[in-house]
């Protein structure tokens, strides 16, 4: 039987600014935007990805302190592509780190306006074999 992980919840202290981050600086597209009579749901999707991130004001998504999630991961096929994007649509990035020449070696990190962090993998292999294959 196969499990996959295909949405996350992200603690947020402000939906409206946790939009605008993901979607406008960070590049992940909106999928849902709903009202569900008793709290919103808000659903974003990185591109190329099997797997969004959840955040709203219902009851559950609540439990989890706004900025307590750290070392989500995202793997990219150009780390400097990627980190370039990103400071350019104002996000503020970490500096690229190599631990050795291995492809997956790479890293840099960001963080969002409630302090949830974010590491950035290079895997260069991604460019020829994404996971999800594109149509």
């Amino acid at each position: 039987m196969d499990f996959t992980l295909e949405v996350v919840t992200l603690p947020v202290s402000d939906v409206d600014a946790a939009i605008a981050f993901y979607r406008d600086g960070v590049g992940f597209h909106l999928d849902h935007d709903v009202d569900a009579g008793f709290g919103r749901v808000v659903q974003l999707t990185p591109p190329g990805s099997g797997c969004s991130v959840v955040f709203g004001t219902m009851p559950a998504m609540q439990r989890m302190e706004p900025g307590s999630l750290h070392g989500l991961q995202l793997v990219v096929a150009d780390a400097v592509a990627a980190r370039d994007g990103l400071t350019a649509r104002g996000v503020a990035c970490d500096d690229i780190t190599s631990f050795d020449e291995r492809d997956g070696s790479t890293f840099f990190g960001f963080a969002d306006p409630d302090g949830n962090t974010w590491a950035v993998q290079q895997i260069r292999a991604r460019a020829e074999n994404p996971l999800i294959p594109r149509s």
